[in-house]
C-alpha cells in the first residue's frame, strides 16, 4: 500500500478526511494549531499545514475510491505517475507537529524571486534565485557561475 496526495476543494481537508475515515480508507489530514485574530477576539484553531492536500493510504486498484467523497478533486501527480509519498515522511511530519519547541509553520510553493540553495546534482549548494515557474520547468539564475538553469520536470 502506498501514501497519496488527494488535492481537495479549498477549506475541505478535514471534511473531506473525516469522510473518507468513515468509508474505511486510512488517510492523514496533518493540522497545527494557529491564532487567528479578528477585530473583536483572538483564538487559536486548528488549520491544515497543506492546503487543499489530504494523504491517503491505499492500494493502487483502490485509488478510485476516494471520489465516492464530495470534496475530493484529483490525485496530486509527479512526472505523469500518481504521487507517491514515502511512509517514514508521513512518520515525519506526524513526529514534527508533535515537537514542543515549534511555535509557527508555514508551507508555501516556490515562487519567481525566491533565493534557494540547491541540495544536488552538478549544481549542489550552489546558490541560486527562481526567475520563472511554469507547469513543466523552473528557471533559476546561478550568479556565481553567470549562468541561468533551466530544469525541466515533466
Amino acid at each position: 500500500m502506498n501514501w497519496y496526495v488527494v488535492y481537495t476543494k479549498p477549506k475541505w481537508e478535514k471534511k473531506v478526511a473525516e469522510k473518507l475515515n468513515q468509508i474505511g480508507i486510512e488517510c492523514y489530514c496533518p493540522l497545527m494549531f494557529q491564532i487567528k485574530q479578528w477585530s473583536d477576539r483572538k483564538k487559536k484553531i486548528e488549520v491544515p499545514l497543506f492546503n487543499s492536500y489530504v494523504f491517503v493510504h491505499l492500494e493502487d486498484i483502490d485509488r478510485n475510491k476516494v471520489f465516492e467523497v464530495a470534496g475530493a478533486v484529483r490525485y496530486l501527480f509527479w512526472l505523469g505517475k500518481p504521487a507517491i509519498v514515502k511512509d517514514v515522511e508521513i512518520e515525519n511530519i506526524k513526529i514534527n507537529l508533535k515537537a514542543d519547541n515549534i511555535s509557527e509553520i508555514s508551507v508555501s510553493p516556490i515562487k519567481a524571486g525566491d533565493k534557494i540553495t540547491l541540495e544536488s546534482g552538478v549544481f549542489a549548494k550552489q546558490n541560486a534565485t527562481v526567475q520563472e515557474v511554469s507547469h513543466n520547468y523552473y528557471t533559476l539564475v546561478l550568479e556565481s557561475l553567470g549562468c541561468v538553469l533551466k530544469i525541466k520536470y515533466k
